[in-house]
């Protein structure tokens, strides 16, 4: 039963580990913030896919508006837009 003992120490330990990981990787990520500010103009987004094989793959570029009220509009139907 001795190893039976290590191993349940162990585990909880990795658990411990993790969950201690976990809470510091959230107070970092509230402390930076996250997005952009709210202004004029748009953000780049470029999202490149690789298959791995010869030839395949993707890219892509994607621009947000930074005007949260145009960045809104994005997500009405045409059929319904003014």
């Amino acid at each position: 039963m001795p190893g039976a003992a290590l191993i349940t120490i162990l585990s909880a330990l990795v658990i411990l580990v993790a969950v201690l990981r976990a809470a510091q990787a959230i107070r970092q990520d509230r402390a930076s913030g996250r997005g952009c500010e709210p202004g004029t103009g748009h953000s780049v987004i470029e999202s490149h896919y690789s298959s791995g094989g010869a030839g395949g793959g993707q890219s892509m570029s994607y621009r947000i508006p930074r005007d949260p009220q145009a960045y809104a509009k994005l997500f009405i139907p045409k059929d319904r837009r003014t």
